[in-house]
């Protein structure tokens, strides 16, 4: 054979290898060709539809476009566009979705959300979380590989109109849609057992446009895929770090008030919190490990900042409006309540200067007059906490709450000084309050079955955000890893809570004050389990 002949023979065989490989891996449905999109591993068509749809990641919005034909998800196989990672154990797929581009004569099935798949056959067992255009919304299901779609009517789920925000969770067996209209807080839509979607699947977004000769579009914004964690944590409501041995992480986001968007700016293994807004409205503060670091909005690497021999920071750290100064609080060993007191020193960092020689001491706002600050503590032989404000100029204290039971946290001055702002729980279950700076004129400002905490006031004084927790949480505590909500309400004005976000946090999410200086975001940390 001559070196031609050679070369000829061995070109053809590649190309008889390589089809048979193509045509085995079409026949067996393994998908080779890899298309990472955003945190998502692959995106492709499911049973081949007329019309190729396509997705793409706008990262400086964090925002997902994509588009799919198809003609239906239904009956015992499917056609649509998906876009999906594998996912192993317990988790919980949360993001808001809308359709765009032309929509007029749209067929009233076309579908967006979530699914999970056990693969990309085209009959493949799977969940579905379904938006319709037409605002049904509805959780569906494949039992089996080629079964047909279990009818939600059939099977007396109670479908709900319209909802931006949808949410598929599985825990174990159990798979649970949700949704949410903007501002309202996630409501049940239904849920499935599956013995065969209990391993590991592929998860993520999809569309459909229920007419095979026609692309639909749609915009997928705020995704978050957490792997919940599920243990016992201290009741203890100012621990330094939640009593758990699992490796978890931490998100920095800045969410946006007029629109509800939120952006990750940091992500790390392990456990960081609290974050401020520096005055310049150019980087955040927050604390990690016992040191306290900035970070440009944009991201980036995080800064230590200069704490001098304190090197125990909680996650209680306030900025002087003058923005000249620094209070935090960290911990002293072999002392009372964990020896946790109260320091100031310079913003552009120095050594701390000791305010409160009692502990436990734990720092929540300062008064806009630069003269005094709000603390939490435990004096003498109580262990009720209460409210105090402090001097910084001869460290005088002065109780301002008089509790005998339960629990009062979070205080922190309006902008204009008349009020202090607090969480408590006398009336059974934790809510907003405000008094007067001397105390006096007590005025409950939450009234529902949530566990509210930490108010922080926006710099105009016409807002309020803060941390809810659900009905099972005790009242005295704020762990780490639960199902929470961030909130807004007005100040002075009628009008209701509304959600800004729906998040796993709890301790080191909304500790400190996180406006802001123009009043147009808020920062925030949400923490999940890392997701394998």
């Amino acid at each position: 054979m001559n070196n031609v002949t050679t070369s000829l023979f061995k070109k053809n065989l590649t190309k008889i290898i390589g089809c048979t490989l193509l045509l085995f891996c079409l026949q067996n449905n393994y998908v080779f060709a890899q298309h990472a999109v955003g945190i998502f591993e692959n995106s492709i068509d499911i049973g081949n539809p007329k019309k190729a749809g396509s997705a793409s990641y706008d990262e400086a919005n964090q925002v997902y476009n994509i588009s799919g034909g198809g003609s239906n998800i239904w009956f015992n196989r499917d056609e649509f566009h998906f876009v999906y990672k594998k996912l192993k154990g317990d988790f919980t797929l949360t993001a808001d979705f809308a359709f765009t581009g032309d929509t007029v004569g749209a067929v009233g099935h076309r579908k967006i959300g979530w699914m999970i798949r056990e693969s990309t056959d085209e009959g493949a067992a799977s969940a579905n979380a379904c938006k319709h255009i037409d605002g049904l919304v509805v959780l569906q299901w494949r039992t089996y590989k080629g079964m047909f779609m279990r009818d939600p009517e059939e099977e007396r789920f109670y479908s709900k109109k319209g909802g931006q925000t949808i949410q598929l969770e599985r825990i174990g067996k159990t798979i649970t849609m949700r949704i949410a209209h903007p501002g309202e807080p996630l409501q049940f839509v239904g849920s499935y057992e599956s013995d065969v979607l209990n391993g590991e699947v592929l998860a993520g977004i999809y569309i459909l446009s229920h007419d095979s000769n026609v692309v639909a579009n749609a915009k997928i914004w705020n995704v978050r895929i957490d792997k919940p964690v599920f243990h016992p944590y201290t009741s203890n409501p100012h621990a330094v770090q939640a009593p758990v041995t699992d490796v978890f992480a931490s998100r920095l986001e800045i969410l946006d008030i007029a629109d509800g968007t939120r952006k990750v700016i940091h992500e790390a293994q392990g456990k960081f919190e609290a974050p401020n807004w520096m005055p310049d409205g150019k980087k955040l503060l927050f604390n990690e490990g016992g040191s306290l670091y900035t970070i440009p909005i944009e991201g980036g690497t995080p800064e230590k900042l200069n704490t001098g021999s304190i090197n125990h920071n909680n996650n209680d750290h306030a900025i002087s409006f003058d923005g000249k100064m620094l209070a935090i609080s960290s911990h002293r060993e072999g002392l009372p309540g964990g020896g946790s007191t109260l320091y100031t020193l310079p913003l552009t960092s120095g050594e701390p200067k000791l305010i409160t020689e009692g502990t436990p001491s734990y720092l929540h706002g300062w008064n806009p007059n630069g003269k005094e600050v709000a603390i939490v503590a435990k004096r003498g032989d109580s262990k009720i906490y209460n409210l105090y404000k402090v001097s910084l100029a001869d460290k005088k204290e002065t109780q301002l709450t008089f509790n005998i039971r339960g629990h009062v946290d979070g205080p922190e001055y309006s902008p204009d000084g008349k009020y202090i702002y607090y969480n408590a729980n006398v009336s059974g279950t934790m809510q907003i309050w405000r008094m007067k700076t001397d105390g006096t004129g007590n005025e409950q400002l939450t009234f529902d079955e949530y566990n509210n905490w930490f108010p922080h006031i926006s710099p105009d004084g016409k807002k309020m955000v803060y941390i809810s927790f659900e009905e099972d949480i005790d009242p005295d505590s704020h762990p780490s890893f639960k199902y929470v909500t961030l909130k807004i309400m007005p100040l002075n004005t009628a009008g209701a809570p509304k959600v800004l976000a729906y998040l796993f946090g709890g301790q080191g999410t909304l500790n400190a004050p996180s406006w802001s200086p123009d009043g147009k975001h808020i920062a925030f940390v949400s923490n999940s389990e890392p997701v394998k």
